[in-house]
């Protein structure tokens, strides 16, 4: 399927909010022509305009630099799983519980590459922000889209967020005319499926998902027995591997002159972040009540959480104030001011990506070395979407994702080893214990209070203002040259090597032969495994780079930041403090090289094997490149020489983005893994790649201790096959360009 009308192109992750409140039209008007919006995004999370009737997904920047230079964008026609909601989501339970519950559900099921479209009377129960969070993480749960078809409760937020009303009036009439307005209480409104799942929303409870992965969801009530049965878990996504008898180790220290103590399960970090939820209003303002409630009890914040509030836009700040929340967010130290390394507390820090792509910044030192000394399971509580190994913060093993609401309690209570129902979050001023159900807001109050204060007067106010409310952004000085003029001394931007010795006609496709693996990876492996954003480590490749350019600890801020400078992005590959190699006897950014057996750092045994001419793949089990649309999870790996990863399976964007860097996907056949190939990486490997490849086609991977293994090659379309043959996609448009 080649999607060639006109497509919105949205290059950032702050728009997600905006595309819904804003720039979202639903409905084309092309001098008279109609048809509908669509949307294309360089993150995953564009798919959160599902959530407003706009079929929308993220692609990686290396496929979107592309479509910005007016190449189509193609994929194998999907799936369309049809997802039924019945019931009425209980007064206890906000959406961040529904999405989290429907994450889990998904992923046991399996829908990456499909469409979800959900259907069913349960859905005009939801709001647009409602259904905007569920659809924001589709990528968590797999999906390349979770959509909503415009119905009433579609258009009332049209002219709830100001949209001109002839505009409004158009779009309804002409969705209607062409079939495309559902009413979800008409079951005969319903298409047919390929698949039909179902959930009731009266049975989704308070949640959290966690402690690594954004979909193993737990419910509150049960937090604390998880928590601890993770801790004498053996090492993995749901264990820690504790000895039992340091199950109740301690670290007492001093911070700004009073005496804590910190144990396995206290919480260190609570963020209020992220796109999925801070875009809903309900959560948002239901954050707010309860810290005026608790505020009100007398209850407080420990001073060394680090607590933050990065809002999705300027609209919730304007109904945050205009609510009366803010005092009350402030005194728990949630907002407004900036935060710094000596005043941790709950600020607005700004907007966009914050704590959940690990911006989350320095943790108090005292708190660090007590979390190092006594080998604590630190937590981190987020409003976000996802909680991969070494993401949030290096000193938090464990990060569960939950609501606004129940990050301020948990950032109260100072621990995820508490049952809200029978232990209290504290004292009162008289020494009653308060219990989270006693502050929790009713969904009365959440809806008197959004009804006043969120208006269409505020959006048409906030957005009337978009050119003009950022001066040092309008301030910035552009070169107005066709060339970018590079600066050499820059450790930011610079020059990268991908169009180095590329020639006007591509060279023919070359096998893969006597190929090192570099890593032998397991499930789940994250773009953040394979190229983190998050701090970079002081004894780091990228560390030993940036000290040699005269950068001190202080200055080499992160590997997002960083981006920018291929020198940088290659050290930092595969530099997930977390990683777990199946050559290492425990986590890091380590491997072996062959066959010297040597240990090192995974870009220094790409630089040696790169010395030795030997060229090098992956191995890798189930949904490798979950995570981020990370464009630096390909371009990384082509940097170090990788010519193919051989996987259980892929995730979709990721997999994309390997064929764009022309980096060869390849998946094992007939439930095939290496444990049952009994392959342990320490082989040389080669693939044959026949001139005439075909999408889909199998291959023959060979190693030289006489293993024969069929693989398919997830090249899956003729277009993805001429940027592999041109060594890549921006290979391919610049030659297309310059003919």
């Amino acid at each position: 399927l080649s999607l060639s009308l006109p497509l919105s192109f949205v290059p950032s992750f702050l728009y997600y909010q905006v595309n819904l409140e804003y720039l979202g039209r639903v409905v084309f008007n092309s001098g008279g022509l109609l048809y509908p919006d669509s949307l294309v995004g360089t993150d995953s999370h564009t798919t959160m305009i599902n959530g407003l009737g706009i079929v929308g997904w993220g692609v990686g920047g290396i496929e979107a630099e592309a479509v910005m230079l007016g190449q189509c964008i193609s994929m194998v026609l999907p799936q369309v799983v049809g997802y039924k909601l019945t019931g009425v989501v209980s007064s206890y339970a906000t959406s961040t519980d529904v999405v989290l519950t429907i994450t889990k559900h998904l992923r046991q099921v399996g829908v990456v590459g499909k469409f979800v479209e959900f259907f069913g009377p349960g859905v005009a129960q939801l709001s647009i922000a409602d259904r905007a969070t569920i659809s924001n993480m589709c990528p968590e749960y797999g999906a390349t889209v979770g959509y909503f078809p415009v119905d009433d409760m579609s258009i009332k937020y049209l002219r709830q967020t100001g949209r001109e009303a002839g505009s409004v009036e158009m779009i309804e009439k002409y969705l209607r005319a062409v079939g495309m307005f559902r009413d979800y209480s008409n079951s005969e409104q319903d298409p047919a499926f390929s698949q039909i799942l179902e959930l009731d929303l009266s049975t989704v409870v308070p949640s959290l998902s966690g402690p690594k992965r954004p979909h193993d969801r737990v419910s509150v009530s049960d937090m604390k027995t998880d928590f601890s049965q993770c801790l004498q878990n053996k090492v993995g996504f749901k264990g820690f591997q504790i000895p039992a008898d340091k199950h109740g180790a301690s670290a007492p220290f001093s911070y700004e002159g009073k005496d804590y103590t910190l144990k396995h399960g206290s919480v260190v970090i609570s963020a209020i972040t992220s796109c999925t939820n801070t875009s809903n209003p309900s959560v948002m303002l239901g954050a707010g009540l309860l810290a005026k409630k608790a505020c009100e009890r007398g209850l407080s914040v420990a001073p060394y959480i680090k607590t933050s509030l990065s809002p999705g836009s300027g609209v919730v700040t304007y109904y945050l104030k205009e609510s009366g929340v803010i005092p009350y967010l402030e005194q728990l130290g949630f907002c407004p001011h900036t935060a710094s390394d000596t005043d941790p507390n709950f600020h607005l820090v700004g907007y966009g990506c914050m704590t959940c792509i690990g911006n989350s910044g320095p943790l108090p030192e005292a708190v660090t070395t007590a979390v190092e000394q006594a080998d604590l399971v630190a937590v981190g509580v987020l409003s976000g979407n996802r909680n991969f190994e070494g993401r949030i913060n290096p000193h938090t093993r464990a990060n569960y994702l939950t609501s606004p609401p129940l990050c301020i309690a948990y950032a109260i209570a100072g621990t995820v080893l508490i049952d809200f129902e029978k232990e209290p979050l504290g004292v009162d001023s008289s020494g009653s214990p308060v219990f989270l159900k006693d502050i929790w807001p009713t969904r009365a109050e959440l809806q008197e209070v959004e009804r006043q204060y969120v208006v269409p007067a505020m959006f048409r106010d906030t957005y009337s203002k978009i050119t003009e409310s950022n001066s040092s952004w309008n301030e910035l000085e552009a070169p107005d040259s066709q060339l970018y003029p590079w600066d050499p001394k820059s450790t930011y931007i610079k020059s990268p090597p991908f169009f180095d010795g590329m020639t006007q006609d591509p060279p023919a496709v070359r096998d893969v032969e006597k190929a090192a693996v570099l890593l032998n990876l397991g499930d789940s492996v994250t773009t953040d495994h394979i190229s983190p954003a998050g701090s970079i480590s002081r004894t780091s490749p990228a560390a030993r780079y940036l000290s040699s350019r005269g950068m001190t600890p202080r200055e080499f801020n992160s590997y997002g930041a960083r981006r920018g400078n291929d020198s940088v992005m290659a050290r930092g590959t595969f530099a997930n403090i977390r990683l777990v190699n199946k050559f290492m006897s425990k986590p890091g950014p380590k491997t072996l090289h062959f066959p010297s057996g040597e240990s090192m750092d995974v870009f220094d045994a790409a630089e040696r094997y790169r010395s030795e001419g030997r060229p090098l793949i992956v191995l890798a089990g189930k949904d490798y490149g979950s995570g981020s649309s990370r464009d630096w999870a390909a371009k990384g790996p082509w940097m170090l020489g990788v010519k193919a990863v051989v996987a259980e399976s892929f995730e979709r964007i990721h997999r994309s983005n390997l064929v764009g860097m022309g980096i060869l996907p390849l998946q094992f056949t007939d439930g095939a893994t290496t444990e049952t190939l009994r392959l342990t990486g320490k082989e040389f490997y080669s693939v044959q790649v026949p001139p005439q490849l075909k999408p889909g086609q199998l291959l023959t991977v060979k190693t030289d201790s006489g293993v024969s293994v069929e693989v398919r090659c997830r090249i899956d379309t003729d277009v993805e096959l001429t940027y592999y043959q041109h060594g890549g996609i921006l290979n391919y448009m610049v030659r297309k360009m310059s003919k």
